[in-house]
Order: C-alpha cells, then structure tokens, then sequence
C-alpha cells in the first residue's frame, strides 16, 4: 500500500502517539482528516505538517461530534481510519472514582466501535479500506495498577480480531497494532517514576508511529511492538502463572507508584 494514495481519518490527533502519526503520515504524503478534543493543538499541528490536511475538533464521546466527523470524513472521501483516541489512568481500581473508570470505558471502547461502526458505509464504497486500531500490550498481558485500562484494550483487541473476521469477505482490511509503554503527556509522573526503577523500556511516540505504518504496510493484522514484550505476551496466553509469578515479585513496588497516582 502506498500512503500517498490513501485519505486517512485520524482520531485523537492532538494527543502524544496521535500526533506522531500525523506527522508520519504527512511525510508520506497521505491526505489527513485530524479528529480530536484539542483545537489549538489541531490547528497548529496542521498549519505545521508539509501537506494540506483538514482538521475537527470533536469529542468522539457526544453523538452529535460523531456525526460531525463522519460528515466530514464523507466530504474528504475517506477510506482509512486510524483510532488513536484513547485514555490511560494509572491507580489501583479500589481507589478509582467510578467516574473515571466510567469515563475510560466509554472513549476507548464504546465511543470507537460506534464511530467505528458508523464510517463503516463510506469504507465498504471505497475500492479497498483500512481500520487500524491502537491497542496495547495491556491488552494482552493484565498489569496492576491498570485493571480498567487493560480491559478496554483487552476490549478493542477482541473487536479488531472479531470485525476482521466479518468482514474477510470485503476489501476492508482491520488491523491491531499494540505498542508498550510510551512518553506520552497522558502518563502519570508515577507512571515514569515507576518504570524508571523497575526498568521498563519507554518508546518515544515518533518510533510508535514509524512501527505502526510499518505493520499496517506489511499487513500484520495482529501485532505488539516491542521486545521482550511480544515474548511475554506468548508466555502469558500460554503460561499465565509464569507471568502472575514475575509479576508478584514486582507488586510491592507496583502499589507504592500507584498509590500515589
């Protein structure tokens, strides 16, 4: 595939990884619709990419910015979406207000497959199509300090999978690209503090996005970024209590960091 030809739906486009995928993209010459909450962000990040690309700043959570964005997605003749629009809070899930956990679960879940499922007509009309949605190893390997964050992504790593499948029969192809953790303004300074000391590695979001392209280039359909990472994901959906073992060793720690988040 060749991104210069592709007219590419970007949400959470004013965030850490999604801006980095702008930026990618516009290196590539693909022709952008950046979707997001933040509009100076939107604004200065496409007066500052080397293509012309629309921009529209909306909350994928309220039904009438969904609707919004997939009238414009229908002027700018989409037929790639990128869902990059995403929450991450860190703490222990007995101390998170139920508003918060609330809040997670409906913008990484509820309000992308409904966004999802919206702009599926403007793809099915395109000759060929692609969704990629951004998961996370926490998605595949349950991590303290991150129940509900884990579940979202445990969520939307089983649509990509179960929307992939239905729709083998069309030319809309779906793909799942997981990375690991990742400097991003969404991550507590616990979080850092944290990996820190227990010595996880942390990608810069430009990697992330250069990763990301490259998967949906060579059509992974399922991919997590990152070594050892990609290992325990294997381990865990194998040998989970090898996981559950490694990971006892490190919860003393765990809970400190998140108690403070």
């Amino acid at each position: 595939m060749h991104w210069s030809d592709r007219r590419v739906l970007i949400t959470g486009a004013s965030g850490g990884i999604g801006g980095a995928l702008v930026e990618a993209l516009a290196e590539r010459g693909a022709r952008l619709l950046l979707v997001g909450r933040d509009e100076t962000a939107l604004r200065r990040l496409a007066e500052r990419v080397p293509v012309p690309c629309d921009w529209l700043a909306a909350d994928l959570c309220d039904a009438a910015d969904r609707r919004r964005i997939v009238a414009a997605a229908d002027q700018a003749d989409i037929d790639t979406l990128i869902n990059a629009a995403g929450l991450n809070h860190f703490g222990l899930f007995a101390h998170q207000p139920p508003e918060s956990v609330e809040t997670l679960i409906e913008l990484n879940v509820t309000a992308t497959l409904l966004l999802t499922q919206a702009l599926l007509p403007l793809l099915h009309a395109a000759d060929e199509a692609w969704i990629v949605n951004l998961g996370s190893t926490f998605g595949a390997i349950g991590y303290p300090g991150y129940a509900s964050y884990c579940a979202s992504k445990a969520a939307l790593r089983g649509f990509s999978q179960a929307l992939r499948r239905e729709l083998a029969d069309t030319a809309i192809n779906v793909h799942y690209v997981a990375p690991r953790a990742t400097r991003t303004t969404m991550n507590d300074p616990a979080v850092d503090a944290m990996n820190a000391e227990l010595g996880n590695a942390v990608d810069a979001p430009e990697s992330v996005a250069r990763a990301v392209l490259e998967s949906v280039e060579h059509g992974a359909t399922d991919r997590h970024l990152g070594w050892p990472e990609r290992l325990f994901v294997r381990v865990n959906a194998l040998l989970p209590g090898v996981v559950d073992r490694a990971l006892r060793r490190q919860l003393a720690t765990i809970q400190r960091f998140a108690s403070r988040a």
